[in-house]
């Protein structure tokens, strides 16, 4: 399922509609060649339920349509008779709602099913993706600078006296200082950098194709703006960041995660609110 899945995620949707298009034809020579004694006429709903599935509704009626139209010619150039002429064409119209009945509840089930997928990979607190769909989009970052020869930089960013704020404030204010944090980072990144919430006070971003220069300036500018952010609300919480550009990709994101967050240590041990960056693979 999840290879199929795959396979039609990534064809064009050109492709798809002529791939379509070529099984709805197959599907009424197969029909015509069976005859009136054997129904294939369930066959139809492949085409229809796949394009509705990964192209969306309008797609899904314009296969119904000429699925239905399919069915119609393989019966009537296969000699099926009648008591009317009309009665042929009656039996288009009904197969034809059939087919919009299933592709109007397939659409209204993928709808639901984005909808939870987008549930499950973001943080329900601050609003930025959770560390298991971190991991799967750092997987696809990897890769890819793996076949382009790309670098790339990574920060492992840790809340500097967090526990404090919960003890002293309470847990509503920590929460409000981690979504401070994570509203900060997204909206002073770039639509391609990745932020996430790994856990606790603990967070994570990935520049793909990102140099040292540009992850630099974003992280301390980022550092800056949580500390004025705090500072103006009296929460005594600064970022202590690890950061790493790699030249050459880590076999894992584990490694990669692993390195950054040894450097968020030392950041640590450096005095707090402090950035330690460093260049692998150069």
């Amino acid at each position: 399922m999840t290879i199929a899945t795959g396979f039609f995620d990534r064809l064009p949707r050109p492709a798809l509609l002529l791939v379509g298009t070529i099984v709805v034809f197959f599907i009424g020579l197969a029909d015509y060649a069976t005859g009136e004694e054997i129904s294939i006429s369930i066959f139809y709903l492949l085409p229809v339920a796949v394009t509705t599935w990964f192209m969306g509704r309008n797609t899904g009626i314009y296969f119904a349509a000429i699925s239905a139209v399919a069915w119609l010619t393989a019966d009537l150039f296969g000699g099926h008779r009648y008591s009317h002429p009309a009665i042929p064409y009656w039996n288009m119209l009904v197969r034809f709602g059939f087919f919009l009945i299933i592709l109007i509840v397939l659409s209204r089930l993928k709808v639901a099913y984005e909808h939870v997928k987008t549930l499950s990979s973001i943080d329900p607190l601050t609003g930025v993706l959770n560390g298991r769909a971190f991991q799967e989009r750092a997987n696809a970052e990897l890769a890819r600078a793996r076949r382009y020869s790309h670098p790339f930089t990574v920060a492992y960013i840790d809340l500097d006296n967090f526990k404090a704020v919960n003890d002293r404030f309470g847990h509503s204010t920590g929460n409000t200082v981690l979504c401070t944090v994570a509203e900060t980072a997204s909206g002073n990144l770039r639509t391609t950098d990745i932020v996430a919430r790994l856990g606790g006070d603990e967070f994570a971003i990935f520049f793909p194709e990102t140099g040292e220069d540009y992850a630099r300036h974003v992280l301390n500018k980022l550092r800056d703006m949580v500390s004025g952010s705090m500072q103006a609300n009296g929460w005594p919480v600064t970022l202590s960041i690890g950061a790493v550009t790699f030249r050459k990709p880590p076999e894992s994101v584990d490694r990669m995660l692993k390195t950054a967050d040894a450097l968020m240590y030392e950041a640590k041990r450096d005095g707090k609110s402090r950035i330690r960056h460093e260049i692998h693979g150069g």
